[in-house]
């Protein structure tokens, strides 16, 4: 029998033992490529090298580093002295073409703008990609990268590490085995703020280490501005979408992974004056989901200065109000309420739950983040915030953008990929690219 045959004997066999805990964690299975062994190295591609690009390359040195690829010529230097094996490149579209039978998967940790660009060409190629949250930069795109990933059968994940530690899944046991009841309402909430982009008039040479055409990429051409790069390209939305895109991934993933959300059915957000360059100090957000057993659930997001009620009323054991968190999520249900932050887990009224015990634990502890996906790329197992999973979850922080852009409440038809009866939204669903940085799949 050959290797080939035998390889995918075992994979099928790895799906089906797979499935019961991929079914419990919300998460699909993949079928990996026939490439590796488990005990063989992944050969990594990573397309961003430097802050947390270079962090998510450490956390994966147990592979082998093969290729760097960053516009910033100091960052690839610096990188290169650390992996002096690596093959480097600035364009990673001349990268993914020259390498595209040496790699076996790709990191991408670019600003927010690239990463659907390169992610879609890497899938399009049949590689793994780990890419960095949130996973694309317009509802439509999160749309098509989760289309293609299930297309081409490859080990995804997004990098919203939180999900991987134990508070996040204790915290969903509690709210799946009924512990405050049905829920009816979630408050989220970030205090940090990356806004005011506003774009000045800039007739400064980019610095000569960055190529600031290949860092543009997707987005019009524009001078070199230091306001921008490098530090602040998260306040203006051609770049990225503020403290919203930046940490609601983070933050509303909770929520979204214990309540098993998939798409809402219309979103509200209010704030400042939208101004055309740049994200707003402040954002209030209420969407609307389907509630299971019928009837809906309410879903807050407030970041920057703005807070709710509840959350400023409600108090943790040493008095501090909720909102003094800094960031957190709070459920709200029949029986009672539970709130989270990264670490936390409280649930209140505490005298209430005085004694209560917690639910068997249903939900294995994570191998690691970055380890869960170089697993799922050898052997096929789940990912627990695949491109499926975590490009519903992104295309719902996302449209809370649009409906803050658009400046009125938005229908939507998630199925349909719609905003009903709103052309100003649906023109903030999608956006125009500069010729040779498309997103594959994007209209196909």
């Amino acid at each position: 029998m050959s290797h080939s045959l035998q390889r995918r004997d075992f994979l099928k066999q790895s799906v089906a033992l797979t499935g019961g805990l991929a079914a419990a964690m919300h998460v699909a299975p993949v079928i990996a490529q026939d490439s590796k062994s488990a005990n063989d190295k992944l050969n990594i591609a990573c397309v961003g090298v430097a802050n947390k690009g270079r962090h998510n390359i450490d956390q994966l040195t147990s592979q082998n580093i093969a290729v760097l690829c960053d516009v910033d010529e100091n960052f690839l230097n610096q990188a290169a002295k650390v992996w002096p094996n690596a093959r480097l490149y600035r364009d990673y579209r001349k990268m993914l073409e020259a390498e595209a039978n040496k790699i076996d998967a790709v990191v991408v940790s670019t600003s927010d703008h690239s990463h659907a660009p390169a992610t879609s060409i890497a899938l399009d190629l049949g590689k793994h990609v780990y890419c960095e949250k949130p996973l694309t930069h317009t509802v439509a795109e999160a749309r098509a990268i989760s289309k293609l990933a299930k297309k081409k059968g490859v080990a995804t994940q997004m990098g919203t590490q939180i999900h991987a530690e134990q508070n996040y899944r204790r915290v969903v046991e509690l709210i799946q085995s009924g512990a405050i009841g049905k829920v009816s309402e979630v408050y989220s909430w970030c205090t940090k703020g990356w806004s005011d982009g506003r774009f000045s008039a800039c007739d400064m040479a980019a610095p000569k280490n960055l190529d600031w055409d290949l860092w543009l990429g997707p987005a019009k051409e524009r001078s070199y501005c230091a306001s921008i790069h490098p530090g602040n390209w998260r306040r203006f939305w051609e770049y990225g979408a503020g403290t919203f895109g930046d940490m609601a991934c983070h933050v509303m993933d909770l929520p979204f992974w214990a309540l098993d959300l998939k798409y809402p059915t219309s979103v509200h957000c209010e704030g400042p004056e939208v101004h055309p360059d740049g994200a707003p100090n402040w954002v209030k957000a209420t969407y609307e989901f389907p509630a299971a057993g019928g009837g809906s659930l309410k879903f807050h997001w407030a970041d920057g200065s703005a807070n709710f009620d509840k959350v400023k009323e409600t108090k943790d054991p040493s008095g501090k109000p909720l909102s003094q968190w800094g960031l957190g999520v709070l459920f709200v249900g029949d029986k009672g309420m539970l709130a989270a932050d990264y670490g936390r887990r409280l649930l209140l009224p505490q005298d209430k739950f005085e004694g209560f015990k917690a639910p068997e634990q249903t939900i294995a502890n994570s191998i690691g983040h970055w380890n869960e996906w170089v697993k799922a790329c050898k052997t096929g197992s789940p990912t627990t915030c695949n491109f499926e999973y975590s490009g519903r979850l992104t295309e719902t922080v996302l449209l809370g953008i649009v409906a803050f852009r658009a400046g009125e409440k938005v229908a939507w038809d998630g199925e349909k990929l719609e905003a009903k009866g709103s052309a100003k939204a649906a023109s903030f669903v999608t956006k125009e690219y500069r010729k040779g940085f498309e997103v594959v799949g994007l209209n196909g």
